[in-house]
Order: structure tokens, then C-alpha cells, then sequence
């Protein structure tokens, strides 16, 4: 098709923020799915879970050490029927089986210590910034459908704690229960394995926050913050978990999000590249802080797992240069929602891993979510374009220095476009013509990217421009400014580079493409 050039104006309002992320935004999961565990008749798991991954392998501790650092998850659907193999148990701990009258298909299965000291000694060495899934069913008995009841029994999760902080582990955060497709891990609602009612879940919480603050009463460590539940958000069973559990006892409340439906639906790529189709999840994010606001104001919203397509992913799809256009528009429309943190399903495992599974090499998301970690700061900024729907911009104080940074997501396949950057205008609506005006019309200050003073010494922008190789959007290698990303020979993560550009030059953006666009005079107070 004929290419086109248009142009469009951004108006980035640099005086206030509006939301804020947590430092360590950018997540990633690890699950617990055994290598038989298949879909649609594929077995994309591997040995990637919690339980048998290979942690000796340089270039998976690279890849997480080039954060600085990551923050991981560890938990899945079947952290419900793990047992913590410390204390007096009373039946023995067991490897994952399959098992058809189990939940999600397998038996329970078992943490051993020994393991958890391998993964502790990892995660310390890796940097990583760690939150543990905790079993949420453990004691209760099914009731009929997915309906469980029975009061939790914290023995088992205590001993474990206790075990933990014994050998001095730092644990960020511990999360209760992740049990159900409709929610709590999916623990919520009508869950899509196992649902717990809210009364029930609320109380349990109010059991484990206890248990927290005891066993980490007298320890010199950090004491972790308190996470739920893990599922997919449900506005009423929210709100009665927020008002039965009360304040100070959950720190965080999370929620998942599948919104491209299952791994093997034949419109994912559609769905993908289709902005009114990625628009359309803005509600849940947007609901989620609501509840919070209105019922437990003490807590925070994160995305607590997020993959895509549910079912291990969309085979050459989540593991493709397509996905970013999601990925990175998730990131950006979760923060704008005050969203605090986003953790991706998977770090390794199922075809949405971000590093591919056996061989740790990086998939084209894992560098979508390293340029964000690096350059995207907490500051969100409210901005607002003249452009078609398919550019979808987002905009962030700079992470460590000063200006913004813009993320720039081009849609189409056959425009691309020249972009203004302007500060602080508002857009005017004609009251007798109820039309908008024109942003170019608007626009008092063009350019706000040179500093006041030519003393400001910033000269030049960055600019970091994402493409698929040979522009196969369904390429499992990135191209960020004409270089293939792909690891060193040394098992090191490639340097990721700007193209210098002047301040006062065009800035343009391809068509099918992501682009960072780094503004370090930008004028935003609210970023100084």
C-alpha cells in the first residue's frame, strides 16, 4: 500500500501528575505449571515453573538482572494446592499429578525447603523484588459447582512464613490466594476454577494479616505487605472483600486481565492491532481504582497477572513482535489508571513468556518491558492528540533525570507520522459550534522542548524506535533502531541505544511500530 504522512499534535500537560506507579512498575510471573500441562494440543510449558526450572542457566539471570531490578510473582492457578513442606504435616508432600477430578486438572503438589532455599538463593542473587502467592484453599472443602467453603487453615502457611524469615529471606509482599477464572486467584467471585465468598475470604484475610505482623514482631527484616486476591475483578465481591476485611489489612488489591480471550482464538492478531477493541479493558482498570476509592481508600490497584490470551498464550503470537502493540499499550493505559503495578504472565513459560522457554532467550516483550522499566518514570502525565485512534501516545516524567518521556504507538499499516510536542494547553470546546477547536489551533507554544536558556545543554532528544525484523509482525525478533536485539555471545543482555536526534528536528513515527522518545528539556513542572 501506498505510504502516507499525517501529522499530528501532542499536548502533554506537564503541570501536574495525574497518578503516580510504584518505582518497580514492570513485573513479571512465575508459575507452577508442570511440563505436562497442555493446551489446544500443545505442551508450551516445559520444565519453566516454580518447581523444576533450571536456575543455573547465565543468560535467565542476566535477563533479570538487567532490571535493577525486577519485580516477580510467584504464583499461578495452582498455587491453591501447594503444600509447604515444613512443620508437622499430616499427609505427605507430594509432586504435581495429573488428575482429572482436580482442580485445573492436577493433584496437589509440594514445596519442598530445599527447593525454596535454591530459589531464595537465585532471587538474592538476581536482584529480584519478590511476591509470593500463598495457598488460599488449604482446610476448606468443596461445596457444589465452584463454590468452596470452610474456614483456612494457616498452619501450614505460618510454619512456611516462619521458615522464611528464619533463613532471613526478604519477601516484598505475600499474596493470598489466586484461584478462579472470574476471580481471587482466581480465589473472587465466581471463579474460574475455585470461588471463595467475600465474607469467608475477608475474614481469612484478617487471620493472615495477623499471622504477618506476629512472626515478623521481633525480626530485623522488612515486614512484607499484605496482597488480594488475585482474580478477575467483580465490582460486588470487591467491595464486600474491602468492607468485610477493613482498613490496614489489605494493602493491595489485584486483579487479572485475559482481554484478548483464549491462546487459540484465530483473532488475536486482529484483536491486537484494532485500537477500539484495546480501548474497550480502560473500564476495568477505571473500575478497579473506583471501588478502591470508594471502599478502601488504605489500598493500592495492580494488575496481578496479565498475559494476553488465557491458556498458556497465543502460539506465534504472544511470543512475536505483534504482542508489544498490546503489551506496552497495557502498561500505558494501566498506569493512566493509577494502576501501581503490572505483572506479566510469564516471566518463562506457556508462549507468553517473555524469555522463551529452555533457552531463556528473550522474546520481543521482554525488551518492550526493559525500555519502559528504564526510561518511563512514576510521574503519569495526561496528554491528549489530534491524531487518528491508531496512534496511541502515552506520556511519563523521564525515570531519573528530568523532561518526559513519550511512548508512541503507530497502528496503522500505512501512515506514518510527523508529531508535534506542545505543554499545558488545554483544549478548547466552542461553545456555539460544540465543536473542539483544532489542538494546532490551540497550541500558544509549539515546541516546548528546548530549555529557556541555551545554557540547558541538551541539545539533542532520544529516540528508541521499535520494528519487527523484515517487517514480519509476527517475527520473533525486535529491531530497535535498525539493530536486531538478540543476546551476546557472553550470555549478556545487547545495550539498548537511542538514535541522537536535534531537539528542533521533525519528529516521525513509522507506521507499525513503537517508539520512546525521550525529552530531557520538556518543560513539566510537575516532573522537576
Amino acid at each position: 500500500m501506498a505510504q502516507e504522512t499525517k501529522r499530528a499534535s501532542i499536548v502533554v500537560e506537564g503541570a501536574r501528575r495525574v497518578c503516580e506507579t510504584d518505582e518497580n512498575f514492570v513485573c513479571a510471573t512465575l508459575d507452577w505449571w508442570p511440563h505436562d500441562k497442555c493446551n489446544y494440543d500443545q505442551c508450551p510449558w516445559g520444565y519453566s515453573s516454580v518447581i523444576n526450572m533450571d536456575l543455573t542457566r547465565p543468560l535467565l539471570t542476566k535477563a533479570i538482572q538487567a532490571f535493577k531490578p525486577l519485580r516477580i510473582r510467584i504464583g499461578g492457578s495452582l498455587q491453591d494446592q501447594v503444600t509447604y513442606d515444613v512443620g508437622n504435616l499430616k499427609t505427605p508432600c507430594r509432586p504435581f499429578q495429573k488428575m482429572n477430578s482436580g482442580l485445573f486438572g492436577f493433584s496437589k503438589g509440594c514445596l519442598h525447603m530445599k527447593r525454596w532455599d535454591e530459589l531464595n538463593s537465585f532471587l538474592t542473587a538476581t536482584g529480584a523484588v519478590v511476591t509470593f502467592g500463598l495457598n488460599a484453599l488449604r482446610g476448606r472443602h468443596k461445596l457444589r459447582g465452584k463454590a468452596w467453603g470452610g474456614a483456612w487453615d494457616h498452619i501450614n502457611t505460618q510454619d512456611f512464613i516462619n521458615y522464611t524469615v528464619s533463613k532471613g529471606y526478604v519477601i516484598d509482599s505475600w499474596e493470598f490466594g489466586f484461584l478462579v477464572l472470574g476471580i481471587g486467584n482466581e480465589l473472587s467471585g465466581s471463579g474460574v476454577g475455585a470461588s471463595v465468598s467475600a465474607e469467608l475470604y475477608g475474614k481469612d484475610l484478617i487471620v493472615l494479616k495477623d499471622v504477618i505482623n506476629k512472626v515478623y514482631k521481633n525480626s530485623r527484616l522488612h515486614k512484607p505487605i499484605l496482597v488480594a486476591p488475585g482474580g478477575f475483578y467483580e465490582q460486588q465481591w470487591y467491595t464486600k472483600l474491602l468492607q468485610i476485611s477493613g482498613p490496614g489489612v489489605v494493602d493491595v488489591v489485584t486483579h487479572h486481565i485475559y482481554n484478548l480471550g483464549s491462546g487459540n482464538d484465530p483473532a488475536l492478531v486482529k484483536k491486537i492491532m484494532d485500537p477500539s477493541y484495546l480501548s474497550q479493558v480502560s473500564k476495568t482498570f477505571k473500575d478497579v481504582n473506583q471501588t478502591i476509592q470508594e471502599h478502601g481508600r488504605w489500598a493500592s490497584p495492580w494488575v496481578g497477572e496479565s498475559g494476553g490470551a488465557y491458556n498458556s498464550g497465543g502460539r506465534h503470537v504472544s511470543d512475536t513482535f505483534i504482542d508489544s502493540f498490546w503489551y506496552l499499550d497495557q502498561l500505558g493505559m494501566s498506569a493512566r489508571h493509577n494502576t501501581k503495578v503490572y505483572c506479566r504472565q510469564t516471566l518463562v513459560g506457556g508462549f507468553y513468556g517473555l524469555l522463551e522457554k529452555g533457552t531463556f532467550v528473550p522474546n520481543p516483550d521482554y525488551y518492550s518491558a526493559l525500555l519502559w522499566h528504564r526510561l518511563m518514570g512514576k510521574g503519569v502525565l495526561a496528554v491528549q492528540t489530534d491524531g487518528p485512534p491508531q496512534l496511541r501516545v502515552y506520556a511519563h516524567c523521564s525515570k531519573g533525570r528530568a523532561g518526559v518521556t513519550l511512548l508512541l504507538i503507530n497502528l496503522s499499516n500505512q501512515s506514518d507520522f510527523t508529531v508535534s510536542v506542545s505543554n499545558g494547553i488545554k483544549v478548547v470546546l466552542n461553545a456555539e459550534s460544540r465543536k473542539k477547536k483544532s489542538l494546532l489551533d490551540t497550541l500558544k507554544r509549539p515546541f516546548s522542548w528546548i530549555g529557556s536558556k541555551a545554557s540547558d545543554g541538551y541539545l539533542n532528544r532520544e529516540e528508541y524506535h521499535l520494528k519487527p525484523e523484515n517487517g514480519e509482525l509476527q517475527s520473533k525478533t525486535m529491531i530497535l533502531n535498525g539493530k536486531s536485539l538478540k543476546p551476546m555471545a557472553t550470555g549478556d543482555i545487547p545495550s539498548l541505544e537511542p538514535v541522537l536526534r536535534g531537539v528542533n528536528s521533525p519528529l516521525n513515527v513509522l507506521p507499525l511500530s513503537m517508539s520512546f522518545i525521550v525529552l530531557p528539556n520538556f518543560d513539566a513542572s510537575a516532573c522537576s
